[in-house]
């Protein structure tokens, strides 16, 4: 007799992608009601003429005006364009109380925010504003504050370049570095790792480069669900033959088998392509072991072939010209047994060895890697040694082979381009007193860890996000909930209602602006904004569906607003004048930086530029001027936090959501349907604790001695996933985190390497059963 599963747990053989993508655009389109209009917005989607799909920052293939299809992008572009409202009559009908029983869906779902609101604390609703009054009263609370650095000044990744560049530079006319934005959340150990190993914060290779790899490595990332337009690269790659080698784990179905939307041969027969051609299930957290055993299986290659009197495994010209520091990592390798290795890891070394082979067989070898990479009190760590693995054998700065970390939000790479960081360069300062006469402070302001623990504290006592769910993005939601609502201004830009902006200060405002798909015209025309995709592209973005409502503003308009009311002429900036015209914005960011010239003219050609990323053409911007061979002690992701019987939770992100966005209740690909209340165990850890798939568990997170870290009544699902590594949903896992767990380096909170300890959720711990 067939065991029955928890509800809504299915078993979903079909490949990622086909006709099921098909199926649930479909169903998207019918449920945001804009059917006719959905069709044709989606066909603009990626185009030279066209906008910027808000979905993931995937490069468009030379932005031609094919058609590219991708489910998880036409979700986000449907859920931007769709035809609900919540105007004036549906906040006089909701309190924010009554808001706050509604789930993250609901709330998002409800539909475009039509006009300002500032919360009315007596009658417990969201109310109509005037935008000059708005602007009044932020100007006069940011103005009453003891110092500007008493406010935080957070901004998402799908601000464009244009709003991103005015923000900054407001607030630092203002008088602040308190820049906690959401790259502190995913990517800032890539920000902070490479630089010190290559010279640079960003990948080196370009699209076109996966033509001609002859390998490609894949750590710590969901592209099927997170970045789905890379699956049709993926596809040809494997099609051509091409070792794709995976690390990751869980088994994502996208990199086990595909069939491409596009491809009229594999939709008619049903059929599918092979993506992975060996998939690694890595312990949650033990990448750097994996990696560090890779290398050292190079180095014994290398030993052997130099026996035989060949040439041996490493490329030594690249060493000997372009690299320090091989001699300590050589020994750092090599002093790591293989048996703390494969403990560490959770692969056996037959499984490493194999993936050194195919390693030192190609040519032209490119790694990708995810927020599984860099989420970890160790994320740094694990992206310097992707760098030092691809040294070893040359594959930076040369066509077919480099580093390309796969980020997120469609411009999250271009708002840290353009200036939004907490530790301001001196070429930024430089380039600012040059464009505006006035020099910045440049004392290092607040990422999104210390922002948060400010306003904990209650050091900080005003928080502006451009965008974003800040305070359920973060670690510790019982923290941060409390603190947002000890402060006496929150201000949120935003397209759409979500939970954060239900988190009343004394002064609450909630302003509505343009969405990617919205034309965004300004005293001199219609305009065009500007995206950096991962691989440094940047291209325009051109909006032509009508503004939810006649009240809504563009991104830069709203913070030219804020901006005048609040430091008004101040350093002579014309915040007027900016907006009238884009072109007047990106002709500041040029002389602020360089690397932007001829801004207005190259980016009026189809596919636009891309920047200078010195390290792909072995131009090393370190100390010095070589790359940089670093080591990372130690194999552990954090021994003081492995407790008892704890298991290491990483967050995932189920296929029907964005971020903390969430379309719906469906993780198809896993089998999850209706239902995000599930946590995703190992058979024989449950067995272990006396349970059993289907049990409801309690999970606390560990940190120290605390134990106050805790989420409930989850049902436990048994999964695929390596004994000792257990998978939930975010962010409703993050109530298990201390704001405390982070990677010291770069700041990123350890999203995927939280140790937990299971119970009963009658409240006994297992152990005691």
């Amino acid at each position: 007799m067939t065991k029955q599963r928890p509800r809504g747990i299915e078993q979903y053989t079909h490949p990622a992608g086909g006709w099921d993508a098909l199926k649930a655009v479909a169903k998207t389109l019918a449920h945001q009601q804009i059917v006719a209009q959905g069709s044709r917005t989606l066909l603009k989607a990626n185009q030279p003429e066209g906008f910027d799909c808000p979905g993931c920052a995937w490069p468009d293939p030379k932005h031609t005006s094919s058609f590219e299809f991708c489910e998880n992008g036409a979700k986000a572009i449907m859920w931007e364009s769709t035809a609900k409202r919540t105007d004036a009559e549906f906040f006089a009908g909701n309190s924010v109380s009554e808001l706050w029983t509604w789930s993250d869906h609901q709330l998002e779902d409800a539909g475009r925010l039509t006009l300002p609101l500032r919360y009315n604390a007596k009658s417990d609703h969201y109310e109509p504003i005037a935008w000059e009054d708005a602007f009044g009263i932020i100007a006069a609370e940011l103005n009453k504050l003891a110092s500007p650095d008493e406010a935080e000044f957070y901004t998402s990744g799908r601000a464009s370049n244009e709003a991103a560049f005015l923000y900054q530079l407001f607030v630092r006319a203002y008088g602040t570095n308190n820049f906690p934005d959401c790259s502190n959340m995913c990517h800032e150990a890539t920000s902070v790792g490479l630089p010190k190993s290559i010279g640079v914060g960003k990948g080196t290779v370009t699209l076109e480069d996966f033509d001609h790899a002859d390998a490609i490595f894949s750590f710590g990332h969901n592209p099927g669900t997170n970045h789905p337009r890379m699956m049709s690269t993926l596809h040809e790659a494997s099609r051509r033959g091409v070792p794709i080698v995976v690390f990751n784990p869980l088994r994502e179905r996208a990199l086990e088998r595909f069939a491409a939307p596009q491809s009229p041969v594999e939709m008619a027969t049903f059929s599918s392509t092979p993506i992975a051609s060996a998939y690694h299930q890595v312990r949650v957290g033990g990448d750097l072991a994996a990696i560090k055993g890779i290398m050292k299986a190079l180095f014994e290659l290398d030993r052997e072939d130099l026996m035989m009197d060949g040439p041996g495994i490493l490329d030594r010209t690249f060493i000997r010209d372009q690299t320090v520091g091989l001699k300590d990592l050589q020994a750092d390798v090599e002093a790591t047994s293989w048996d703390e290795i494969v403990s560490a890891s959770g692969l056996n070394e037959e499984a490493i060895r194999s993936a050194a082979e195919v390693y030192a067989g190609a040519n032209n070898v490119i790694i990708c890697y995810g927020m599984g990479i860099t989420q970890h009190a160790r994320g740094t760590f694990n992206v310097q040694q992707i760098a030092n693995l691809l040294m070893l054998r040359g594959n930076l700065g040369r066509t077919g082979a480099g580093i390309a970390p796969i980020r997120g939000h469609s411009n999250v790479q271009g708002d840290r381009t353009v200036g939004i960081t907490e530790m301001p360069s001196k070429a930024l300062l430089d380039g600012i007193e040059r464009a505006f006469g006035f020099r910045p402070r440049e004392e290092k302001g607040h990422n999104a860890v210390e922002a948060v623990q400010a306003i904990i504290d209650g050091r900080s006592k005003a928080l502006v996000c451009l965008g974003g769910n800040l305070p359920v993005a973060m670690s510790d939601h019982n923290a941060a909930f409390a603190g947002m609502r000890k402060l006496d201004l929150a201000l949120h830009i935003a397209t759409k209602l979500n939970r954060s902006h239900l988190l009343s200060a004394r002064e609450t405002l909630l302003l509505p602006c343009f969405g990617r798909t919205d034309l965004d015209t300004q005293a001199s025309g219609p305009q065009a904004v500007t995206v950096e995709d991962s691989m440094s592209m940047v291209h325009a973005s051109r909006g032509f569906l009508n503004p939810p409502g006649y009240l809504v503003r563009s991104e830069p308009a709203i913070i030219a607003g804020i901006a005048k009311a609040t430091v008004g002429e101040r350093h002579g900036i014309d915040w007027d004048g900016l907006i009238a015209n884009y072109d007047r914005i990106r002709d500041k960011i040029e002389m602020v930086f360089p690397d932007f010239f001829d801004f207005n003219g190259r980016i009026r050609k189809p596919g636009g530029f891309r920047l200078d990323v010195a390290a792909s053409f072995r131009r090393w911007n370190t100390p010095s001027g070589k790359a940089q061979f670093l080591l990372a002690p130690g194999l552990a992701e954090d021994p003081k936090l492995v407790a008892r019987q704890a298991l290491t939770l990483t967050t995932i992100r189920s296929h029907d959501q964005y971020n903390t966005t969430i379309y719906g209740l469906d993780d198809r690909y896993r089998g999850v349907f209706g239902r995000r209340d599930v946590v995703f165990v190992n058979e024989r850890d449950l067995t272990q604790r006396g349970l059993q798939e289907g049990d409801l568990i309690d999970l606390h997170g560990l940190f120290g001695d605390d134990e106050t870290y805790c989420v409930s009544g989850l049902t436990a699902v048994a999964y695929d996933i390596p004994q000792g590594s257990i998978a939930g949903y975010y962010p409703e896992m993050n109530p298990l985190m201390s704001l405390a767990h982070f990677d010291e380096q770069s700041g990123t909170p350890s999203y995927k390497g939280v140790p937990v300890m299971v119970t009963r959720s009658v409240g006994i711990p297992i152990s005691e059963t």
